[in-house]
C-alpha cells in the first residue's frame, strides 16, 4: 500500500471482552500514537512524516511505535479508523441538522486534511479514494449514525467529499447542512 493510493481502513482496535489492564494500557498507548500521528500529520503532512517524527509526537519512543504499527501505512490506516468512528459518535449524539453541520466543521478544519488540501493534494485524493466495498461501509456507518437511509447516506457522503476538498465558509456549510438536513428522511425506529 502506498501513501499515495487508497488505505484499507480497518474497523474498530477495540476487540469486545479484553478488558484487562495490559490490554486498557496498550489501547491508550496506541490512543496516545495516534493522536502523536496526527499531530505530527498536521505539521509535516503525510511524505514528510517518519516513524521517528511521529513517535516523537507522541511522546514514545519509535519502539514503542513499532510495537503497535509496522509502517507509516499501518499509522494512517489507525488514524483514518479513528477518525471515522469519532465522527460517527459525534454525528450519532446529535439531532440530523447540528450533526450535519458538525461533520462538516470538523471535516472542513480538521488539521490533517487541510494540511494535505495544501501540500501534497495527490495523497488526499487517494485517501479519498475507496472502492466500492469501502464505500458501501462508509455510507452504511453514516446511515446509522444520522438515522437516515442509504440514499440519504449516499447523498450526505458526497456532500462531506466536496467539504473535504473545498471546504468554504462554516456559514455556508451551515446553510447546506440545514437544506440537506430538510431533504433526508429518518429512518424509523
Amino acid at each position: 500500500m502506498s501513501l499515495a493510493g487508497p488505505v484499507a481502513w480497518p474497523g474498530p482496535a477495540h476487540v469486545p471482552g479484553s478488558h484487562t489492564r495490559a490490554g486498557n494500557a496498550m489501547g491508550r498507548t496506541r490512543l496516545g500514537l495516534v493522536a502523536g500521528a496526527a499531530r505530527a500529520f498536521g505539521e509535516q503532512g503525510l511524505r514528510r512524516s517518519t516513524m521517528q517524527s511521529i513517535a516523537a509526537a507522541a511522546g514514545v519512543a519509535k519502539a514503542t511505535l513499532y510495537n503497535h504499527f509496522r509502517t507509516k501505512d499501518d499509522v494512517v490506516a489507525a488514524l483514518v479508523a479513528a477518525e471515522l468512528d469519532r465522527l460517527a459518535l459525534l454525528a450519532a449524539e446529535l439531532p440530523l441538522e447540528q450533526a450535519l453541520a458538525a461533520l462538516s466543521d470538523q471535516l472542513g478544519a480538521h488539521p490533517v486534511l487541510r494540511r494535505l488540501a495544501v501540500t501534497e493534494p495527490d495523497v488526499l485524493t487517494g485517501l479519498l479514494s475507496v472502492d466500492a466495498q469501502r464505500w458501501d461501509g462508509l455510507t452504511g456507518l453514516l446511515a446509522g449514525a444520522l438515522s437516515v437511509d442509504r440514499d440519504g447516506a449516499e447523498l450526505v457522503a458526497r456532500w462531506l467529499l466536496g467539504v473535504v476538498l473545498q471546504p468554504g465558509r462554516s456559514t455556508t456549510r451551515h446553510r447546506h447542512a440545514a437544506r440537506l438536513a430538510g431533504v433526508l428522511a429518518p429512518v424509523e425506529s
